[in-house]
């Protein structure tokens, strides 16, 4: 979402942010330093202001109380955060200490149990039975230097576009070493990153930057939207260029020689053969999201930010998650001015913005009356986080953002869905209802958004109706009718309605003014 600040999307203003963002159990000050953007209104998208000190029990140990809680925030590493905050050019030069054998238990305990296992073999379960012993030899191992980081696994998973995505799996070791170390870069990170910036962040998630983007877009003075995408970005980002970035706050040799190994481990095909890195960042590595976020910070957001203050013409809105960004503007000339800009510095940094991706359309409360009075039809639609933004209308008239789910993403789903129940073909009526209970829960949880009510309803029913014909394929003496599978169906597939609030209600909660 964004944040020229430190927590949320309002160009100008107070805002009190999440309490959990920094640590378990800790607080955040309830008074907040304001500091305004250039050329700021009294409301805006983007918060722009730096989180509050803790009090209380900031100077103690904070301990998870069950294994699967996130990890603590240390007294020492609070005071790592603290420099941060307070020294914005400081270069640390001792962090690996803070990774400790308890820090890498907490590390491997946050991990997920199921995941896959990387080119090791060892999964969640075979590595803690011995766990104590293997906590012991790894982190003498990455204190004396001896440890090694091994090539991840490559694994392929199909793209809503038919196109395949390449996944690195890491070894369990490397994912326990690399989850310790983003706790603790993030105590420094996260005071350097601004506030339009969503992606794999602590306290924040997609819907965090599709609220920041509707507010933007139904406050300010949105009239042209820039929906650009960086072409192949975890594939494209500079080694060389990563690690001059890191070296701007991270003086720590011993730490940038963990993140260089990780980064020329390479790639395990199926075929056996070792695939060295020289170039990129494994997607599906657990350092990599934070990485991605360090190169795109200096890369693009603190250039973005820059701009948008001294070569704006009128009001500017911004919101990144990841390599997808969207940008608002009041101007088409400062849509068309910031694009050839933009494609010029991300070209700095080996990086390409997507031809088909990248375009400014006009969007906003406006834009459809200001076509149709040059005879020009509805205005364009772009998407972001897997919604389809539309130009709509409320009932009583005026101007309503509607968000509607894609229409590949879900035939994919449907897809995966159909290929699911057929694997499942002989098993039990229960069995497969409270399999497709949580793929319809999970649809639900990221898509029941206001105004995409109907998607909701035809995934459903698509859901519903696979399902029918496979009770029908596989059933020899009778034929099942609606009226019938509708009493087996209705207990197991939720119904659909809309479960988050709308983008301003749920905005105003987690920034107050």
């Amino acid at each position: 979402m964004d944040r020229p600040s430190q927590s949320g999307v309002v160009r100008g203003g107070k805002v009190t942010p999440k309490p959990p963002r920094h640590g378990h159990e800790k607080s955040d000050s309830s008074i907040v330093a304001g500091k305004p953007a250039n050329k700021a209104i009294s409301m805006a998208a983007e918060p722009v202001e730096r989180r509050g000190g803790t009090k209380g029990n900031a100077d103690r140990q904070s301990t998870p109380r069950t294994q699967s809680r996130a990890i603590g925030v240390s007294p020492a590493l609070e005071r790592v955060r603290q420099a941060a905050k307070a020294r914005p050019k400081e270069r640390f030069t001792a962090l690996l200490h803070h990774v400790t054998a308890d820090w890498l238990r907490a590390a491997y305990l946050s991990l997920r149990r199921e995941a896959a296992p990387g080119s090791d073999g060892l999964t969640w379960q075979e590595y803690g039975e011995r766990l104590e012993d293997n906590l012991q030899d790894l982190h003498a191992r990455v204190h004396r230097g001896g440890y090694r980081a091994q090539p991840s696994r490559r694994r392929y998973i199909p793209k809503p576009d038919g196109r395949l995505r390449p996944l690195g799996i890491a070894s369990l070791e490397d994912k326990i070493v690399q989850k310790a170390v983003v706790d603790v870069l993030n105590a420094i990170y996260e005071e350097d990153f601004l506030g339009f910036s969503y992606g794999f962040r602590p306290g924040r998630g997609q819907h965090d930057a599709l609220d920041a983007l509707a507010v933007g877009i139904t406050r300010q003075r949105v009239s042209w939207v820039l929906d650009a995408a960086i072409a192949g970005f975890f594939d494209a980002v500079s080694h060389e260029w990563l690690l001059r970035f890191l070296e701007h706050r991270i003086g720590d040799r011993r730490v940038l020689r963990l993140i260089r190994k990780w980064l020329r481990a390479g790639v395990r095909e199926d075929t056996g053969e070792v695939v060295s890195a020289e170039v990129g960042t494994p997607q599906g590595a657990v350092i990599s999201p934070l990485l991605a976020n360090i190169y795109l910070h200096y890369a693009f957001d603190l250039w973005a930010h820059r701009w948008r203050q001294r070569d704006a013409r009128g009001k500017v809105m911004i919101v990144r998650y990841a390599d997808d960004i969207a940008v608002g503007f009041q101007y088409e000339d400062d849509a068309k001015r910031f694009r050839a800009a933009m494609r010029e510095r991300l070209a700095k940094f080996v990086l390409t913005l997507h031809p088909e991706k990248t375009r400014p359309i006009e969007f906003g409360i406006y834009a459809a009356d200001r076509r149709a009075k040059r005879g020009q039809g509805k205005p364009e639609t772009f998407t972001f986080l897997g919604f389809t933004h539309i130009c709509g209308q409320k009932r009583a008239g005026g101007f309503l953002l509607h968000r509607h789910a894609r229409r590949d993403r879900m035939g994919a789903t449907l897809r995966e869905v159909r290929d699911g129940l057929r694997r499942r073909w002989h098993a039990p009526i229960s069995e497969q209802g409270q399999w497709l209970a949580q793929v319809v829960g999970g649809y639900y949880a990221y898509h029941a958004v206001p105004t995409n009510i109907h998607a909701l309803v035809s995934f459903r029913h698509a859901v519903a109706w696979l399902w029918l014909r496979r009770l029908r394929r596989r059933s020899q003496t009778r034929r099942m009718t609606w009226a019938r599978f509708n009493r087996v169906c209705d207990p197991w597939l939720p119904a659909a309605r809309t479960r988050h609030p709308w983008p301003q209600q749920r905005f105003a909660v987690n920034h107050p003014r």
